[in-house]
């Protein structure tokens, strides 16, 4: 007992320390830019400008990663604040929207089979989680690659599986992924766009929907995510597709 105290003591000050780590990169980026600019007295539109270009994607980090730490702490522990009927096939279509354009820049060619998926739960986190699945989908990709997006009900369960191309990761560091701060197979990368939550999120959200969730590598690079979620109950209504 005393050494899982330990872990879960020592587990909480490396995701406070990883979390201070990742506000203090994008707040001194915005000092460091307003200080500068404030110090040369020759600074002119265009250089105003591009201080704004910097200070508005270093605030947009900072504030992705404070929504990404709310909605992690609002998920884990904790009791669903809303229960309906709904499909994972019908949550996956905002999330798929939401990328596509990112997708098309990159060349990424999407394929996908949505079948009913149907199970209880709160719509809004489930979406958020189809959303982070592709987001990490499309932001770990190769140029060129790609994705696909597969729903069902499999053995009696609501199962959405998004797999996709990208790098090459090792079977033993894919439950990695899962924990906060983590960006592809290594940790804090800072040139991958994200707060490094989003896997984390996606456990925290299926837990407490009373759901699995499981990864493994593809073969030549990539990952596949497997989402299962109880199906309703006899008697349940099914969501209107």
């Amino acid at each position: 007992m005393l050494d899982r105290l330990q872990a879960a003591f020592d587990a909480q000050r490396r995701f406070v320390a990883n979390a201070s780590h990742e506000l203090r990169t994008p707040l001194s980026v915005l000092r460091t830019e307003v200080d500068v600019t404030l110090a040369d007295p020759d600074a002119d539109v265009a250089e105003l400008r591009r201080m704004a270009g910097v200070v508005r994607d270093a605030t947009r980090r900072a504030d992705d990663l404070v929504a990404g730490l709310l909605l992690l702490a609002r998920t884990e522990g904790a009791e669903l604040a809303e229960v309906t009927a709904c499909d994972l096939a019908d949550v996956a279509v905002p999330a798929l929207a939401a990328v596509r354009a990112e997708a098309g820049r990159r060349g990424l060619r999407i394929r996908v089979d949505t079948a009913p998926a149907p199970t209880r739960g709160d719509p809004v986190l489930l979406e958020r989680v189809a959303g982070n699945l592709l987001e990490n989908a499309v932001r770990h990709n190769v140029d060129g690659g790609w994705i696909e997006v597969c729903t069902g009900a499999p053995d009696g369960c609501a199962r959405l599986r998004v797999t996709s191309s990208g790098a090459v990761i090792p079977g033993d560091r894919v439950a990695e992924l899962f924990e906060p701060f983590r960006r592809g197979p290594v940790a804090r990368t800072a040139d991958t766009p994200g707060s490094g939550l989003g896997l984390s999120i996606v456990r925290a959200v299926v837990t407490a929907h009373g759901g699995r969730v499981h990864a493994e590598p593809v073969d030549g690079g990539g990952l596949s995510v497997t989402v299962d979620l109880p199906a309703p109950l006899p008697g349940k209504p099914r969501s209107g597709r």
